[in-house]
């Protein structure tokens, strides 16, 4: 672990961070109410690996010419460029509750889960115990938080499409 401005840390979190910014202006209709009712604890664990991801990954990963270690960067990759495609999937589509908290590829809540495992992988290939600590602690409160949701929305009844 090294200390320093990380470019590779930089590219993950622009990837992670612009679908987020166009997201500002195609959230789903219901997606304050929903928001309102999230558990606390859940809520403080996102934001705090949220803050401490983002410091971590910035400051402490830089490339390694390490070719087979390399695999675990380059998953990290993958799982961002399936995170774009999932997004691309949402902006396409009705942008319904269903669609944003929707399985893809057979991964669960793909919008949380696939950068969280994206920045897991980061922190294995920087091998970076405090990113690897933050990104646990986001995953809980962001995979959480989106599980909870899609709980709620399987147990309304069923709403018509717009």
């Amino acid at each position: 672990m090294h200390f320093g401005f990380s470019y590779v840390g930089f590219i993950f979190l622009i990837l992670l961070f612009l679908p987020n910014l166009i997201w500002n202006r195609y959230k789903p209709v219901d997606y304050e109410r929903y928001a309102a009712g999230e558990p606390p604890v859940l809520v403080w664990l996102e934001r705090v690996g949220q803050g401490a991801a983002t410091v971590f990954s910035l400051i402490f990963i830089n490339f390694r010419p390490f070719p087979l270690w390399s695999f675990w960067l380059a998953g990290g990759f993958l799982l961002l460029a399936l995170y774009e495609i999932w997004w691309i999937r949402y902006f396409r589509g009705p942008k319904t509750m269903e669609d944003f908290y929707s399985d893809f590829l057979g991964i669960p809540v793909a919008g949380a889960t696939l950068p969280v495992a994206a920045f897991f992988l980061l922190a294995v290939y920087g091998r970076n115990l405090l990113l690897g600590l933050a990104t646990v602690m986001l995953g809980v409160g962001h995979i959480g938080i989106h599980l909870g949701h899609r709980r709620e929305i399987a147990a309304q009844p069923q709403r018509q499409k717009q």
